[in-house]
């Protein structure tokens, strides 16, 4: 049986995937990651967990804390970033402009990308530093 929560596909498989696929795939990583820090720092009921949750899985928020990572990205990082930011993409929610969308995806998709990889270590790090405020 395939465990999902810690899973590593070889790079044949990941590069099968669309950039949108791996966005897809990082935004609920995200998004878990960020209800359980929530969770971690007192925020558990239903309706405040689903308010704070989305204060941060959000397009702007999302663009700011990828803006925030890029210098510390390896060049393999940079690229799966950019791929991402730089897909084309059908709608934008009124929340947020085309460039903070096109930088949330690209956020994203490098989630998506080392989530798959199986390195959630560096997810971890990543992770920590975004939410440093």
């Amino acid at each position: 049986m395939t465990n999902y929560f810690d899973i590593k596909l070889s790079d044949e498989n990941i590069g099968k995937i669309s950039n949108l696929g791996l966005a897809h795939l990082g935004d609920a990583v995200y998004e878990l990651m960020v209800r359980v820090w929530l969770c971690e720092h007192g925020k558990c009921t239903s309706g405040g967990l689903h308010r704070a949750a989305v204060s941060y899985v959000n397009a702007p928020r999302q663009a700011r804390m990828a803006e925030k990572l890029m210098p510390l990205l390896t060049e393999e990082e940079q690229a799966v970033y950019k791929r991402g930011r730089n897909t084309k993409v059908n709608s934008i929610p009124k929340n947020a402009n085309p460039g903070e969308y096109h930088a949330a995806t690209g956020l994203e998709a490098l989630l998506g990308y080392l989530y798959l990889h199986g390195r959630q270590e560096r997810i971890n790090e990543l992770f920590k530093i975004m939410m440093e405020d």
